[in-house]
């Protein structure tokens, strides 16, 4: 991340980190208290320091990535346990191995979205965004990379070790500790948002961004789902809308798709496509749900 720094004579903070690093050790100058207070590990990982932590993790990727020149996004979400099809053997159930045919359609999406975005912007909109993960988030920054593009991974620091799939962009390539501003980071630059068949995160993600869809803290973009049978199974739409928890009109906020051609083709048949209206940080959703940070450590 390149850091263009404004003329001013007073001295950089980075200079007064290198020239603390070198004094004199003594008693004094080993205390906790003494170290700079931006330098200190212990000090920024305090429970007071919460509020600071969100706003450093909200700063630096919308940084990283308007200095990258990233104007606009295609999210891909989908599970992390979904195969290659040169891996079909390994996947642990049947329905597992069925669904690595998931893989290589969000592969190819990828690859195609990649190859329109080189073409009509230079690469600055339309930029691939996955979790940064295995399975669905690998097939979408794998596709990116072989379309000769760039691929946006935000990934998450968890229980157990989970690096960056090899096929991110490296200079686009986060890490988060709090799931709701790496959420926030997913939709602030979409232009549409695709959900592949996955497991609980990829459930929360969707169902984060149709909330603040259905509510406008978000402006309406393509969500497109994809195999219809997946979710027709897992989750039963219509029993929402008959018991009144949702309103029918709320099932038009979403539309199935099977290809990669019809998931391009529902992008750009799509009311105002290309007219995003960022949401809002941290703010309410009107459903008493926010949009900001949960009570994580």
């Amino acid at each position: 991340m390149t850091q263009p720094h404004r003329q001013h004579p007073l001295r950089r903070s980075g200079e007064d980190r290198t020239t603390a690093a070198g004094v004199p050790d003594t008693e004094q100058t080993r205390s906790p208290t003494y170290r700079l207070a931006f330098a200190d590990d212990d000090f920024l990982t305090r429970e007071e320091l919460r509020p600071v932590r969100f706003q450093l993790e909200l700063l630096k990727p919308q940084m990283a990535l308007d200095e990258a020149e990233v104007e606009s996004t295609i999210v891909l979400f989908g599970g992390a346990r979904i195969l290659p099809p040169s891996r079909r053997a390994e996947a642990k159930t049947e329905a597992l191995a069925e669904l690595t045919e998931q893989y290589e359609e969000a592969r190819r999406f990828a690859r195609i979205v990649t190859e329109r975005s080189l073409e009509r912007s230079g690469g600055r909109e339309d930029v691939i965004c996955t979790g940064g993960g295995p399975g669905v988030m690998e097939a979408g920054n794998r596709g990116a990379r072989e379309a000769g593009g760039r691929s946006i991974g935000l990934n998450i620091v968890l229980p157990h070790e989970q690096a960056p799939n090899e096929y991110v962009t490296p200079e686009l390539c986060f890490n988060f500790h709090y799931f709701a501003i790496r959420k926030m980071h997913f939709l602030m630059r979409a232009r549409a948002v695709c959900i592949f068949p996955g497991g609980f995160g990829t459930m929360d993600e969707l169902f984060e961004a149709l909330t603040l869809i259905q509510t406008g803290r978000m402006g309406q973009v393509p969500v497109l789902l994809f195999g219809r049978d997946f979710w027709d199974r897992v989750i039963n739409w219509d029993a929402l809308a008959d018991a009144g928890t949702i309103s029918r009109a709320d099932l038009s906020l979403f539309r199935y798709v099977e290809t990669a051609e019809e998931a391009l083709e529902a992008m750009e048949s799509w009311e105002n496509f290309g007219k995003r209206r960022d949401i809002i940080p941290g703010r309410d959703t009107g459903t008493g749900q926010s949009a900001g940070a949960p009570p994580e450590g």
